[in-house]
């Protein structure tokens, strides 16, 4: 390492000790607004940036649109000008440190889409300068910062570990996670070499309460990929357990609810229509892919794959089953009400939700469909379910159930009457045994 380096790296350091370092944050997303607003709590002033000139509106206002960001909590660190949005790239020229937030989805063909990280990073080149760290969060395969994020940054001139520093710290976020905020998540980091991996030290650890350091930018990027992989999997298989026992007659909730009594050696994982969120469905394809360049293949983590895409399809078969055996109604013909939109319960987040899934083939079968969801009162825009976009939730009501069909449930929202769809509900599909739990049970109500 040369003097000049040594330098670099001790300014920023202690730029980063003293909170008087600038924090920059692309993506103001479930990942980017949180680690944002931890970054401007722990003392420093942030910047956050997104190419949607109307998010930075709002939180400029005050108004979040995120559940684990508070509204008031947000307008007290815009008033104390620690926080501040905008859509002018130009200005990650004021930031000592920046991380990218963005999203990792993937293609048609199921293959890594890296276009928002290469197209943020291209940005980030633009105003690049001596001193600066830059740090990707976006889930992505082993390799990405060094193949991909490295080459772009460099296109400049500026060299890694010479003139900036470069770092991969995975989000590890959790949205409608009380028990979890951003501080209190442990964070793995990496640098590129030593100084790199000791700024990324620095700054997360001013902004988190554990850091978790490993050695290597692929390492980190692993971990992340490890993790998901590992919920894919074990998801997987209680779905494939659900399929087998229902031909036995037996109820795999309540297997799982007595095997989880055992102190050692099991971890209850849940059944349901299918995989949701940011993270689990794209994740493990990811790692699929790579693992081609050194001709590994990922058998159990395709298979995995397989079990959990099939599942939409299982929950309209066990739709279509109970039509027929209670109601004598072919499902073209039907009405079906969708409870519940987002992905996971308690939370507004309809991304990669397996219910837009199960829209598509219901419709597809000659299905009447609509939704509730007491936290999605309209469908967004999305990339891949453009055509759902504006359609309002349906207010859950007696009167309104008995001009349904049927109910499908796919996602377990606390705030749903339950009794009343089991009263109501002429027939009900449940795939999340919310029902069951409830102590609701009818000859109407089918677990899929």
């Amino acid at each position: 390492m040369s003097a000049v380096v040594g330098e670099i790296a001790d300014a920023l350091a202690a730029r980063l000790q003293a909170r008087s370092a600038t924090v920059g944050i692309i993506g103001l997303g479930y990942v980017g607004l949180p680690l944002a607003a931890a970054a401007a709590r722990a003392g420093f002033a942030t910047l956050g940036f997104d190419i949607d000139p109307r998010k930075p509106e709002q939180l400029n206002r005050g108004a979040s649109y995120i559940d684990a960001v508070p509204s008031a909590e947000l307008a007290r660190l815009v008033a104390e000008r620690r926080f501040h949005a905008t859509d002018d790239f130009a200005r990650l020229a004021e930031c000592d440190v920046v991380a990218i937030c963005v999203p990792t989805p993937l293609t048609r063909q199921r293959e890594p889409d890296l276009s928002y990280v290469e197209a943020t990073v291209r940005t980030v080149a633009l105003t690049l300068r001596p001193g600066q760290l830059v740090v990707l969060e976006s889930t992505t395969y082993p390799g990405t910062t060094r193949e991909v994020v490295k080459p772009l940054l460099e296109a400049g001139g500026l060299r890694s570990g010479r003139d900036f520093f470069l770092g991969f710290s995975p989000e590890r976020e959790d949205p409608g996670n009380a028990d979890f905020a951003t501080r209190q998540i442990p964070k793995v980091v990496a640098g590129e070499g030593p100084e790199a991996a000791r700024a990324v030290e620095a700054f997360y650890g001013a902004v988190v309460d554990r850091v978790v350091p490993v050695s290597t930018l692929d390492t980190a990027e692993a971990v992340k990929i490890t993790e998901n992989v590992f919920r894919a999997v074990n998801i997987a298989l209680v779905n494939e357990l659900k399929m087998v026992f229902d031909q036995m007659g037996i109820d795999v909730w309540e297997v799982i609810d007595a095997a989880k009594t055992k102190p050692f050696g099991y971890m209850p994982f849940y059944p349901g229509p299918g995989l949701g969120g940011h993270c689990i469905p794209i994740d493990p394809f990811y790692l699929t892919w790579k693992s081609r360049e050194f001709d590994m293949p990922t058998r159990f983590i395709e298979l995995a794959g397989e079990i959990n895409l099939a599942m939409p399809r299982y929950v309209i078969g066990r739709l279509e089953q109970a039509l027929d055996a209670h109601a004598g109604k072919a499902l073209g013909q039907a009405r079906v009400l969708v409870v519940g939109l987002a992905y996971k319960k308690n939370v507004a987040d309809v991304r990669e939700s397996p219910t837009f899934k199960l829209m598509e083939l219901l419709e597809k079968r000659g299905a009447a469909v609509s939704f509730h969801d007491p936290h999605v009162q309209e469908i967004p825009p999305t990339r891949e379910h453009a055509r759902f976009a504006g359609r309002r939730s349906t207010p859950l009501a007696g009167e309104s159930l008995a001009g349904f069909d049927a109910v499908l449930i796919s996602t377990d929202h606390d705030a749903v009457d339950y009794a009343l769809i089991a009263a109501a509900g002429p027939v009900v599909v449940d795939t999340r045994n919310a029902l069951g739990r409830r102590g609701l049970v009818g000859p109407h109500i089918v677990k899929a």
